[in-house]
C-alpha cells in the first residue's frame, strides 16, 4: 500500500469527524478583455477586473509524488525522469510569452497565480546531459516588461517543496500581482493552511495556503485572495478542500467586498463548494453563464492535443458583498486560453500556454456608498 494513501486514510477519519454544454470555446469569448485603465463607469460605479491562472509546472506532479510516496524505490527515478521530459517539452519560459499576452488583452487590476514554480534540475552527476533551470516568476516577468506592463507580486505563499534526490528541486507558490497603478495595497495575507499533508515522502513537503491582498480601487476597498487547493481524488481529499477554503473564507474581513478566485480542485456540489456558497459567497460563472458548464481543465500532460477535451470545472472565482440591487454580481466572465489561436510554437511542437484555462472577470462594482447611480 502507498505510504500516502494510509496517510490520507487515516487523515480523512479526522477531517469526516471535524465535518459532522455546453462548451465555451467560442473566440467572442475567448478572445474577449476590458481595458479598465479608465475604470470608473458612467453611472458611478466602478469596472474591477480579476483573473486567475493557473500556470502549470508542466508535468503530471501527481503522479509523481505518488511514485515518491510508494513503497518501492524503484519507481522514483522513472518517474522523475518521465515528468522532466515533459518539463523540456512544455517549457515555461516560452509559455510565459503566451501568458503575458492574455494578461496584456484582459489588463486586470490582480491576477491570481497558481503553480508558480522554481525548478533546479542537473543530472550532470548521474551522467545525463540534463541541465533545467526554470524561474516561472522572472520569466514572466519579463515578458510583461517586454509588453510594458508594470504588475509586481504583493503577496507570495509556498505550497510545495520537494528535493527528491540530489539535483533535483521543486518550489511551488501561489502569487497575486497587481497593478501598483490602479491598487493601492494597505494589507497582506500569506498563510500556510492548519489542515495539510506535511511531509508525504522524504524530500517532499505540502503544505498549501492562501495569498489575500486588501487595496484600494479609485478609493473603494476590496479584498483579493487566490489559492490552490488541495490535488487529488484519495479518501478525505474532498473534505480536506472544505476545510481548507473554510480557513480562507474565516479570515475575510467582515465588510470590505471580497473576491476568491484560484485552482479549487473540485466541482460544485463538492463539500468544498457546498463552503464556499454557505458561507454567502457568489460562484461568478454560474451568476453570469447560467447554464453554461465551463469546464477549466485540462488539457494533455505535454500540452500537445489540438483540440480541448475538458471535462472538469476546477477554477473558479467567488464575490461576496459587491451585489447590485436586484442581482449578486454584474459583469462579464470569459475563459482564457482555449482557442487554437492560443497554442503557440514549444520546443518540441504547439503547445497550449498551460492544462488549465484562466478566467478573466470584469466586475461592475456597485456605487459607493452615499454616491447615487
Amino acid at each position: 500500500m502507498r505510504r500516502i494513501s494510509a496517510l490520507l486514510t487515516a487523515f480523512s477519519l479526522v477531517v469526516v469527524a471535524a465535518c459532522s454544454d455546453n462548451s465555451v470555446f467560442e473566440p467572442s469569448q475567448q478572445n474577449q478583455g476590458v481595458d479598465t485603465r479608465a475604470s470608473a463607469a458612467s453611472d458611478g460605479a466602478l469596472r474591477v477586473t480579476v483573473m486567475t491562472r493557473n500556470l502549470y509546472v508542466g508535468a503530471d506532479v501527481d503522479a509523481v509524488i505518488a511514485a515518491l510516496a510508494s513503497t518501492d524505490p524503484a519507481d522514483d527515478l522513472p518517474a522523475l525522469l518521465t515528468a522532466i521530459e515533459i518539463i523540456q517539452r512544455t517549457d515555461f519560459p516560452t509559455r510565459a510569452r503566451a501568458i503575458a499576452e492574455e494578461i496584456d488583452r484582459v489588463r486586470p487590476h490582480v491576477v491570481g497565480l497558481q503553480e508558480v514554480s522554481e525548478i533546479d534540475i542537473d543530472l550532470t552527476g548521474l551522467g545525463l546531459p540534463i541541465v533545467i533551470h526554470q524561474d516561472f516568476l522572472a520569466s514572466l516577468d519579463a515578458a510583461l516588461s517586454d509588453r510594458g506592463l508594470n504588475y509586481v507580486p504583493a503577496a507570495t505563499i509556498k505550497n510545495i517543496e520537494a528535493v527528491p534526490l540530489p539535483g533535483i528541486s521543486l518550489v511551488d507558490f501561489d502569487v497575486m500581482l497587481v497593478d501598483p497603478a490602479r491598487v493601492a495595497v494597505t494589507s497582506v495575507v500569506e498563510q500556510s493552511f492548519a489542515a495539510n499533508l506535511g511531509i508525504v515522502a522524504p524530500g517532499l513537503d505540502i503544505k498549501r495556503g492562501w495569498v489575500t491582498v486588501t487595496g484600494l480601487v479609485d478609493g473603494a476597498a476590496y479584498t483579493f485572495a487566490s489559492t490552490h487547493l488541495e490535488s487529488g481524488s484519495l479518501p478525505g481529499f474532498p473534505e480536506l478542500r472544505a476545510l481548507q477554503v473554510g480557513e480562507l473564507v474565516a479570515s475575510f474581513g467582515p465588510s470590505s467586498p471580497a473576491v476568491l478566485m484560484g485552482d479549487l480542485n473540485d466541482m460544485p456540489g463538492s463539500p468544498m463548494y457546498e463552503v464556499l456558497t454557505g458561507a454567502g459567497l457568489t460562484d461568478v460563472w454560474r451568476a453570469l453563464r447560467p447554464g453554461v458548464v465551463g469546464y477549466t481543465c485540462c488539457h494533455a500532460d505535454d500540452l500537445s492535443n489540438h483540440i480541448p477535451a475538458f471535462d472538469q470545472r476546477l477554477d473558479y472565482v467567488f464575490v461576496r458583498g459587491v451585489g447590485h440591487a436586484n442581482k449578486a454580481v454584474m459583469g462579464q466572465i470569459t475563459l482564457i486560453g482555449l482557442v487554437p489561436a492560443s497554442r503557440l510554437p514549444g520546443p518540441s511542437g504547439t503547445i497550449w500556454p498551460s492544462d488549465h484555462a484562466g478566467i478573466g472577470v470584469d466586475f461592475l462594482m456597485p456605487p459607493a456608498r452615499g454616491q447615487s447611480p
